[in-house]
């Protein structure tokens, strides 16, 4: 025992205890010191930090979307709504794993990648804790199956919103236009703040032209919410102000009458208030359901709408562009009679056909492959319109020249846009040398003043631009900018004249009358809707070419493909004596007027006989 005493070495022993006990102990200690510097650090250093994160999960800020201003047509019929719904929106701070949350979603409610694509723009412009839309519109069966399974959804809610409903579907597409959800290049260009909140802005018509009056001002409310996101109270709230609703000149039967009047007729009508350029009508046929926009139309649907041959997405109204044919002898008449070129007695010889002094080719008149010859030996100004003899309008056209036709023509607004409240209007051409010369490098040609004399060539003008001439010819030379709202949030929107088109009382009372006699006189081109008519019509039909007719060629419409026939146009006023409707009908590829002034009559029957008085 001695001997084994006398083995160990106690010294050693003893230090190597102590040098344990040393290192245990500043181990404890640095361990000690380490939680006492973490908790001074959470607790005084970073307390205002933690204390926000906090705050952030308990008591949150959310944007309230204002509702969308209403639009009324003139009686206060409802043309575009707001109907209440809900949409599934995830707060993405709250929702753990996206891509296993998505999987969820999809096999409870299914979920399209376009929806998953919109969420992640959403996301991109959306800030922290903000409820970020899913799936919008869901049925009471999707909200009842989330609602069972909303414990396995973390960072889902379902929120109750409006959504923008056009009740009257492809009626007023074009005019109205519609909303759809904010894109990425809108997203660029608008002010955040405005639309926190909103995630649809105006596309076309009314509702992009008037998005800043129909939008309101974004509200906010502050929330105090649990663990789970649930909304417990609402501290304070500063509400929304709605958007300010608009009425329309626009009447809602009227825009009925005229786009069933064209039945299966591609085409399109305006029918303005002459006393003050308001727009009672405008329908573009075909046209397209604006609700379908409004959440996201399908890739499928908007691709059938994008390549149809009837191009249904154009409004003909404002955006489509055709030669306005003879509609443009009236104003000519009048230009040629103030300038001293013409006068009311003034006859010009009618073979069926006319050559410029000097020059072989014949510039063929309409009535020759109907009747082998002209209107008459001698056609003087009132036949010349009543029946549209180009023979006489080439000779005026000759006589003035392409410049000053063109100054004569401008101030009925050709060539240049209206300045009409509806989006993405087209100014037409009104040619002359100094166009020719800018936009093909090209001098000008004489044939070409005869081709534009009878509103052919390189003239186009939209519908819009005829009925605006309509109502200036209706007015005697006043003119106004076409409006379709007449009020903003209930104030009046001016209508103040524009312009006065300058000429002698006797030279308007000429044209007028060989205007009417269009309708009334036995030979008038319109002669046929004149059966039974209880009010005087002031009009002038119009017939243009699609494709060029060779010199000796006949036109032959049942051996031209249908979409290469000409176009048929009625223009017109009524009644001559207390206008109350200027009217303008294009019948795309209808083969002629013929197709077109039977909806004009159907039209004004409508207007005038529920106005009689007004």
């Amino acid at each position: 025992m001695a001997y084994r005493d006398a083995m160990r070495d106690t010294g050693r022993e003893v230090a190597i205890h102590r040098g344990r006990i040393l290192v245990a102990s500043v181990a404890v200690l640095a361990a000690v010191a380490t939680l006492l510097y973490r908790y001074y650090d959470l607790q005084i250093v970073s307390y205002q930090q933690f204390l926000t994160q906090s705050e952030r999960n308990r008591v949150r800020l959310e944007a309230l979307a204002p509702t969308r201003g209403l639009i009324y047509d003139r009686k206060g019929r409802l043309l575009a709504s707001n109907e209440p719904s809900q949409s599934l929106a995830v707060v993405v701070e709250r929702a753990g794993s996206l891509p296993a949350l998505f999987e969820r979603l999809d096999a409870l409610v299914g979920l399209e990648d376009d929806e998953l694509e919109r969420f992640q723009e959403r996301r991109r412009r959306s800030r922290p804790y903000d409820a970020v839309p899913l799936k919008l519109r869901l049925t009471d069966q999707e909200v009842a199956v989330i609602g069972v399974h909303r414990h396995t959804l973390p960072g889902v809610t379902i929120e109750a919103q409006l959504t923008r409903a056009y009740p009257e579907g492809n009626l007023l597409a074009h005019v109205v236009g519609y909303v759809g959800r904010i894109n990425q290049q809108e997203a660029n260009r608008i002010e955040a703040e405005a639309y926190r909140g909103t995630y649809h802005i105006g596309k076309v018509g009314l509702e992009k032209r008037y998005e800043q009056v129909l939008l309101g001002q974004v509200g906010n409310q502050n929330i105090e919410a649990n663990a789970h996101g649930r909304v417990l109270r609402v501290l304070d709230r500063e509400p929304p102000a709605p958007g300010a609703n608009l009425d329309l000149f626009l009447d809602l039967e009227l825009q009925r009458v005229a786009y069933e009047a064209l039945g299966e007729q591609r085409g399109a009508v305006v029918a303005l208030d002459p006393r003050n350029g308001g727009v009672l009508a405008l329908v573009s046929k075909p046209g397209f359901d604006g609700n379908l926009f409004v959440n996201g139309i399908s890739s499928a649907r908007y691709a059938a709408l994008r390549d149809s041959p009837d191009t249904p997405l154009l409004n003909r109204t404002v955006q489509g562009q055709y030669p306005p044919g003879s509609t443009v002898k009236p104003m000519l008449a009048l230009a040629g009679l103030e300038l001293g070129l013409i006068t009311p007695e003034t006859t010009v010889p009618d073979p069926g056909w006319y050559s410029i002094p000097g020059d072989s080719r014949r510039y063929r008149d309409w009535i020759l492959r109907i009747r082998g010859t002209g209107h008459a030996p001698e056609v003087d100004m009132r036949m010349a319109i009543a029946e549209s003899c180009d023979v006489y309008y080439y000779d005026l056209a000759r006589l003035m020249g392409i410049d000053t036709l063109a100054e004569g023509l401008a101030p009925y607004g050709f060539g240049a846009t209206t300045g009409i409240d509806v989006t993405s209007e087209q100014p037409g051409i009104l040619p002359n040398r100094d166009w020719k010369r800018r936009k093909l490098g090209q001098p000008w040609y004489p044939g070409e003043t005869l081709s534009v004399g009878i509103g052919q060539g390189y003239m186009l003008a939209t519908p819009l631009q005829l009925a605006n001439a309509a109502m200036i010819l209706a007015n005697r030379g006043v003119a106004y900018r076409p409006s379709v709202v007449s009020r903003v949030a209930g104030q009046p929107v001016p209508r103040d004249p524009l312009r006065v088109v300058e000429a002698s009382p006797e030279h308007w009372s000429a044209v007028v009358a060989a205007m009417m006699d269009v309708v009334h006189h036995p030979s008038g081109t319109a002669a046929a809707i004149s059966r039974d008519l209880p009010y005087t019509i002031a009009g002038k039909t119009g017939t243009s070419q699609v494709i060029g007719i060779a010199q000796d060629a006949v036109y032959d419409e049942e051996a031209i493909d249908a979409r290469h026939r000409n176009h048929g146009w009625f223009m017109a006023f009524a009644p001559v004596d207390r206008p109350k409707i200027a009217i303008a009908v294009l019948a795309e590829n209808g083969g002629g007027s013929s197709a077109a002034y039977p909806v004009a009559r159907k039209v004004m029957d409508a207007w005038l006989a529920e106005n009689r008085d007004g």
